[in-house]
């Protein structure tokens, strides 16, 4: 079993190290499907923890002996975000196991977010409440990309958002698909956002924000965006969605 815990969190190290024992039978579920998350209380701390089902035998080669395992990506790129000003609940360890010398189960141990609201919000409906985060969130994501990260599910249910003293705060889920420390240019920033399914009006106005706070041309920010919006929602299954 490897093991990692944040040096902040040391304190609970013996819980952490219990949790491949402990996970299945304590806890308060909140997610269950191939992967699972739980929440525990700890010492005082809401505590997250995710645990990754097992790769299909294949990819468990991979992921033991040339690619790092989701919980650990998660973790790495939670701690590289918050150390650039980006939002992600607060990573406290990961955990590695392995069976007949191939990695099984892997965990990821975060803080529990306190904000609320997910941005999936929008596809249900479009207050004046919620028009009101477009800029913030644009504001948010160009910050992200000029930081040099790139989040390759950035769709509606990986984006907490809240209000925390009047102003709003975003914090980002599911971090093992990004892409770091590499300049985000403006198509490949304009197609990260072609998960979000919300109105043209949304888009027209996140794309002035984004491209204000990028130094881009709002027009050539928006002419991609839709472009990419398009293609990905008049595939397959998703041509029925409507948008506007």
């Amino acid at each position: 079993m490897t093991l990692v815990i944040n040096p902040t969190y040391q304190h609970l190290l013996p819980w952490v190290e219990s949790l491949p024992t402990t996970f299945s039978s304590s806890g308060r579920i909140i997610y269950d499907e191939r992967n699972q998350i739980r929440v525990f209380e700890q010492q005082g701390l809401t505590v997250c923890v995710k645990r990754f089902h097992p790769p299909i035998f294949a990819n468990r080669i991979v992921y033991t002996f040339f690619r790092d395992s989701k919980a650990k990506r998660s973790y790495e790129n939670g701690l590289y975000m918050l150390a650039h000003g980006v939002g992600t609940p607060e990573p406290v360890a990961y955990i590695e196991e392995y069976h007949c010398g191939l990695i099984c189960y892997s965990y990821l141990v975060t803080l529990q977010s306190k904000l609320t609201r997910l941005n999936r919000e929008f596809t249900l409906s479009y207050t004046s409440e919620l028009e009101d985060t477009i800029r913030p969130l644009a504001q948010f994501t160009a910050h992200m990309h000029n930081e040099g990260i790139l989040h390759l599910d950035f769709s509606p249910g990986n984006i907490l958002w809240d209000t925390v003293n009047g102003k709003y705060q975003f914090e980002l889920l599911d971090l093992n698909r990004m892409r770091i420390a590499q300049p985000v240019t403006l198509r490949e920033g304009a197609k990260s956002l072609r998960r979000i399914c919300a109105r043209t009006s949304f888009f027209i106005t996140f794309a002035d924000e984004y491209a204000r706070a990028r130094h881009m041309d709002k027009e050539e920010c928006l002419q991609w965006i839709l472009y990419y919006r398009d293609r990905f929602w008049h595939k397959g299954k998703k041509a029925h969605y409507q948008y506007d």
